[in-house]
Formats: C-alpha cells, structure tokens, sequence
C-alpha cells in the first residue's frame, strides 16, 4: 500500500513538472499566439541602431536613460528591466503618461525620472480600503484575484519623497469606476499593468482607447502564453486582434499598438 501511495505521488509531481515544462516550451516556441512578435525597433527610430563605422553600429543615444537595477529585496508587481528601459525610452518624448496599475510604483519611477520636466504622470491603483469593493465576473480567474490584492498593499512608492514625484498623480480607485471624461484623447503614452482578470483588462484597454492620442502608444504587460495568472490578458488582446494591429515586443512579456484609428 505504502508503495502504491509512494508511486502515486511520484507520477503526481512528474506530470505537475512536465506540464510546466511543456508550458515554457509553448511559451517560448509561441506556440497558439495571434499576435506577431516584432523587434523593438518597430516601436519607433529610437531603438535602431547608429552605425558608427563600417565594423561598428551601437545604440543611440537617445535610448540611454536613467535606469534602477535589483538583486536584493522584496516587491511585488516589478516589471523585467528590459522591459523597464524600453518604456524609459518611450518616456523621453512623452508630454502626458496614463499608467494602469501602480503596485510598488517602481516603473512609474523611471517614467517620471526619464521624462521631460514638463511631463505629467496620472497612475491609478488600490489600496486596502477598496480592495474589497472590487467587482470581478464569474469567469475572472481567482490567481489574478489575489495578484491584484497582494500588489495593491503600497501606500508609499518608489518615488514617494524623490524630485520626480511632483509629476505624478497616484489615484486610488477601481479602475472600472475610473472617470474618464477629463482624458479623452490626453496621453500620448498608456501602460496597463492593473489587474490581470479577463474584465479588468477588457475595462483598463476600453478607456485606453478613449484616452489615448492620435499616433500615441499603448503599452500591455504581462502577455505570457500558457500562464494561469496571465490568461485574462492573452485572452483579451486575441479577442481585438482582429480589429487592432497589435505587436509583441521580441524578448519581453509586453504588447504595443500605436494608434493611429480615426474613431
């Protein structure tokens, strides 16, 4: 019996191990995405490179940008460095930024330190008062629930008493009761990064569209293939495929459309 049980538990763990495996390899492989992936240079002129000498071609300068780096600490909603440096970039030329999700406040950090003085930064997120007044749908997914709760426990942030914090207003609302009439069509750089359910990412995009300028950029984290926590997003931004020519970023875990629609 004792050996029934042993096996039993084995094969458990070997088909939990293997179903992550197969999962990466999917994720890697992009296997089942609609949405092409593309080169950073897609974005815009900033990321490609300056050739120098016939041997030589290097960044340019522009793409050079204040930047933070961590191997120690805890925190929760962090966003890849790569990943980070690519919305620093952007940020430079950016007059108005909307950003989907604060948590620690780390990437709204580096948009404020890398964007003109001139800049303004509205970002939006819970806190421990209006976590429970969240309103999920029954097919949300429960992992992206408690995502949300355990990155939405800051009431300070990354840049709480730096220079750049007068660029930005922080919003403690749900961003489904988010009033938008002020907005349209203001910002000429959005980041979603809020919650990761199925209808907060359908809300958070929906107003995105409203908010954003005519050739601005908007910016979607977290698009991992074959992810529990993630598969809201993937579903979501599959969903407007058809209607939207959105990109992935080669390399990272984030999403692009510029929008450049009349309506």
């Amino acid at each position: 019996m004792i050996i029934k049980i042993l096996l039993t538990i084995s094969l458990i763990v070997n088909l939990f191990f293997f179903k992550k495996k197969i999962s990466k390899f999917l994720r890697d492989k992009r296997i089942g995405s609609k949405i092409p992936t593309v080169s950073i240079t897609e974005i815009n002129d900033d990321f490609k490179f300056e050739k120098i000498a016939d041997n030589l071609s290097v960044p340019k300068q522009q793409t050079l940008v204040k930047s933070t780096f961590y191997w120690e600490g805890s925190f929760h909603g962090i966003t890849a460095e790569y990943e980070t440096w690519i919305m620093s970039v952007i940020a430079k030329k950016s007059t108005n930024i909307f950003e989907f999700g604060t948590a620690s406040g780390k990437t709204t950090y580096l948009l404020a330190e890398n964007s003109p003085e001139s800049c303004k930064i509205i970002t939006v997120t819970l806190d421990e008062k209006n976590i429970k007044d969240v309103s999920y749908e029954n097919n949300d997914n429960s992992v992206a629930k408690n995502n949300a709760i355990k990155e939405s426990i800051y009431k300070k942030f990354f840049f709480t008493g730096r220079d750049c914090e007068k660029k930005i207003k922080v919003i403690f609302v749900d961003s489904k009761k988010l009033k938008i009439d002020n907005f349209i069509r203001k910002f000429d750089l959005i980041f979603i990064d809020g919650g990761h359910t199925y209808s907060y990412v359908k809300n958070d995009s929906e107003k995105a569209f409203k908010m954003i300028k005519k050739n601005g950029l908007i910016f979607w984290h977290d698009y991992i293939l074959f992810k529990n926590s993630t598969s809201g997003i993937v579903k979501y931004i599959k969903s407007i495929s058809y209607k939207y020519k959105i990109l992935h970023i080669k390399n990272t875990n984030m999403c692009f459309l510029k929008y450049t629609y009349d309506e």
